[in-house]
């Protein structure tokens, strides 16, 4: 393990997620924010050196190896969210730095948490951090380095391998910077695209580039308490489409643009969409009541939300029946495809178990035979099997023991929080959803969880954010040793 090269890959993050802090800074300034123009430049600033120092000075390019390819990856983020933190104490937008941590990590990680109770009241600037956050967050401040890293001399393979969600990195070019590059191309093409739809509703120019900037990274940071309830139908129409896209492999959008058979045949795509229209129909059902189109347009809305772990809303889904916050909870454990911008255990990993348990019951009728595991006529290799497994099981550990923990924390602080609000809370923050149940609901918010709860989630949303590994191998002392 070479420390220095990990260094160098922080200190170049930072250094690029401080220069754009000027972006909202000039906002700021443009609009006569001075406070908030001050608080980003600052910020920028301190980012910038502090990034510089480690980068050039302290740090040593070389080609990275897997172990560190996760470390720096892992690192990184933990790094680049502290110094995100900085314009929100600066500028007194946000109440301590558990809190302004709290806010940033929500942001980076695309969950849409919050502790503010009003977003409209901060001044453009900050929103627009607030949404950068979640759209340089949405497809990885990592694969962007990619694409930048290997013109420094550091090897950008390891980290893409590290930072893509999902078991496999999938690879459409020749080399990985120029499939980074076609990825946040098409990235930035569907952001573009929304805003100019949003421009066309109700929305503002300010508007309708902050909501695709959180669309596109299926983050859900809204400039209204109300969330998407604040605007028209057409636009919250408009933002279902683009949650569904950014839910779909981007890999699998390159690759269908050119030719649309592609989405046709491919099997993890078709369990995506088979999700999204069942739960979309139990949704419409079990919602059923007033103006039709409302009715149908709310459902499907919060299905896409939850299923995409985008986090907008525009109803409280609190206030739906029992049977229905079931509906919920399983949609915040379920996530997009493999290569989205989504949160949760991905489409790909749930019909890889689907399969693998239809194998194993087969076997017990036919102890002989011989059966592979497949995701719709796709075989599926066994090591991939048991990567998802291993994957499952300790996603599922998690779960379970940050809601113990958080139980514990809540209980030890006082708080009367109730199962249903520590539980949904912690797949919130694992799957990077946003809004839950009960008193972390749609019309609520996270400021009233304990300081130490706070620190629990942020670093649960993170885990969740890099699928696990590349946090957890932090942990080992193997990843350490020489």
């Amino acid at each position: 393990m070479h420390r220095r090269r990990l260094v160098f890959i922080v200190g170049a993050v930072v250094a690029a997620a401080g220069a754009s802090m000027l972006v909202p800074a000039a906002v700021a300034m443009a609009v006569g924010e001075s406070g908030d123009a001050l608080a980003l430049i600052v910020s920028g600033a301190i980012s910038m050196a502090s990034g510089l120092l480690a980068w050039k000075v302290l740090g040593r390019p070389g080609d990275l190896s897997s172990r560190e390819g996760f470390a720096a990856v892992g690192l990184a983020w933990f790094a680049v969210t502290a110094f995100g933190s900085l314009p929100y104490i600066l500028s007194g937008a946000v109440d301590g730095f558990t809190n302004a941590f709290f806010e940033t990590t929500s942001g980076f990680t695309t969950t849409g948490a919050t502790v503010l109770t009003d977003p409209a009241a901060l001044g453009r600037g900050m929103l627009l951090w607030r949404a950068q956050t979640q759209w340089m967050g949405g497809m990885g401040i990592i694969v962007l380095g990619v694409a930048i890293l290997p013109l420094l001399g550091v090897g950008g393979v390891q980290l893409f391998l590290a930072e893509s969600p999902g078991p496999t990195a999938d690879r459409f070019t020749p080399r990985f910077r120029e499939t980074a590059k076609r990825l946040w191309v098409l990235y930035l093409a569907f952001t573009a695209v929304e805003a100019v739809l949003l421009a066309f509703g109700d929305m503002s120019i300010f508007e309708a580039v902050a909501h695709s900037l959180t669309t596109m990274a299926t983050g859900g940071f809204s400039t209204h308490a109300g969330s998407l309830g604040a605007f028209s139908a057409y636009s919250q129409w408009v933002v279902v489409v683009f949650m569904a896209l950014a839910g779909t492999s981007f890999a699998l959008h390159f690759r269908g643009l050119r030719d649309p058979r592609h989405y046709a045949r491919h099997g993890e795509f078709r369990i995506y969409l088979l999700v999204l229209g069942v739960a979309s129909a139990i949704a419409i059902a079990g919602t059923w009541g007033g103006p039709v189109a409302r009715a149908i347009r709310e459902a499907v809305f919060s299905v896409v939300s939850l299923a995409t772990s985008t986090g907008y809303t525009v109803t409280d889904w609190v206030q739906w029946s029992a049977g229905m916050h079931v509906l919920v909870a399983l949609l915040m454990f379920v996530g997009g495809m493999v290569g989205s911008t989504a949160g949760g255990i991905k489409s790909f990993r749930l019909g890889v178990l689907a399969s693998s348990t239809r194998n194993d019951l087969r076997r017990v009728v036919h102890p002989h035979g011989v059966f592979i595991t497949r995701l719709g006529k796709d075989p599926v290799p066994d090591r991939v099997v048991q990567g998802v497994q291993a994957f499952l099981a300790l996603y599922l550990l998690l779960f379970a023991v940050g809601t113990l923990v958080m139980a514990f924390i809540a209980y030890h602080a006082g708080d009367a929080y109730d199962l249903t609000t520590v539980a949904s809370s912690v797949a919130s923050a694992l799957g990077n959803i946003g809004p839950a149940l009960g008193d972390v609901g749609p019309v609520a918010n996270f400021a009233g969880i304990p300081t130490a709860g706070k620190w629990l989630l942020s670093f649960l949303m993170i885990v969740g954010r890099l699928e696990i590994f590349p946090v957890v191998l932090l942990l080992t002392r193997e990843l350490w040793r020489k």
